[in-house]
């Protein structure tokens, strides 16, 4: 498909800048292909949801994976910064860099908060678009506590163009569920939620399974083709564990549905699904990219914020509601004045029927 078939024209006022207070009074906009559309407020899911439905979440933690620091050369300083968006090994990440130009293959590297305790690393390679690979003295458990401790949080470009990080957005941009170090973007859709929403959603007979899946800011770059088919997507790790997967089975086949915390959690569990048609354990990289025609084989339900023009994410969700169906959910979104992306209102999407 083209590109520019997944295109609408998006107000930049409706891309939310701050979350809901609280986090759980985003509106929540439900899609059903055939009863059309309902709006709604996120503590709704207490009556949209089932006893014995499953909602699935992605446990995933976000490091503070900006880094700003120098580039040494000599006595020679260049200010220079980074997002850390996918571990290669305990000592190596790779890296947008701004400005790229400035670095060199085997440039020295000071980054953080000061020289004294500054986090040392060297340009070990350069890729195309302002990427590169970034070797550390320190690795493993002591370089993600050196990450914490220096970086920011690495907030969508969307938002960071029009404001600087804050220290609310340590809290705002971490799910109360977040537990695995690895992501540097938030799986976004579980940022509604609080602790007491979800004990009230297990109390009414919803299983709550977590996955893992290490969202990479490869989820921000913008498409740089006209057809969907040339589009190469970016790889994230995840992993969904044997027990997790015995028990969604065991719920589906008792007639509960899965409900996907957000696109992250969806792309895991269909990858999983690939092979056999039903839900395997599963555990490392997927490149997955799904558009219209894509079969489902797990996912029941999504929930998801409100994503941009031209993006993978609403090739998704076109694939899973249905392009015409999405089309004009958004534009009555935008007509409603829903607030959009990373830190917007939320969306729950009925699959559309698929052809046998």
């Amino acid at each position: 498909m083209r590109v520019s078939d997944f295109d609408f024209h998006l107000p930049e006022s409706l891309i939310a800048l701050h979350p809901a207070e609280p986090r759980d009074s985003a509106r929540l906009l439900v899609v059903d292909p055939v009863a059309g559309l309902s709006d709604r407020h996120i503590p709704d899911l207490l009556t949209l949801l089932r006893a014995g439905d499953v909602l699935v979440v992605n446990d995933t933690r976000v490091l503070p994976a900006e880094l700003r620091g120098s580039r040494l050369r000599g006595e020679l300083r260049a200010n220079v910064s980074f997002n850390l968006h996918k571990r290669v090994d305990a000592h190596t990440w790779r890296a947008f860099a701004r400005p790229a130009k400035k670095l060199a293959l085997l440039d020295e590297l000071e980054l953080g908060n000061g020289e004294a305790d500054a986090l040392k690393a060297r340009v070990a390679g350069r890729g195309e678009t302002g990427e590169v690979t970034l070797e550390f003295e320190l690795g493993g458990a002591q370089l993600d506590e050196a990450i914490k401790a220096h970086g920011a949080m690495p907030l969508p470009p969307y938002i960071g163009a029009k404001r600087d990080v804050e220290e609310r957005d340590k809290v705002d941009y971490q799910t109360v569920y977040a537990a695995e170090d690895g992501a540097v973007a938030a799986p976004t859709a579980g940022l509604h939620f609080t602790e007491a929403l979800l004990q009230q959603v297990s109390d009414m007979g919803v299983t709550i399974e977590r996955v893992t899946l290490h969202v990479g800011a490869g989820t921000f770059l913008p498409m740089k083709v006209d057809d969907t088919e040339d589009h190469v997507m970016h790889a994230e790790w995840g992993e969904i564990d044997q027990a997790t997967v015995e028990r969604i089975n065991a719920a589906r086949a008792a007639g509960g549905r899965v409900v996907a915390v957000g696109t992250t959690s969806l792309r895991l569990l269909e990858t999983a699904s690939l092979k056999t048609g039903t839900l395997q354990p599963f555990m490392g990289d997927t490149d997955i990219f799904i558009t219209p025609g894509f079969r489902f084989r797990t996912v029941d339900v999504l929930m998801t914020n409100f994503h941009l023009p031209k993006s993978t994410l609403f090739m998704l969700v076109s694939a899973f509601a249905g392009f015409d169906t999405m089309h004009a959910a958004y534009a009555h979104a935008i007509r409603e004045g829903y607030r959009f992306y990373s830190y917007g209102d939320s969306s729950l999407l009925l699959r559309a029927e698929q052809d046998d």
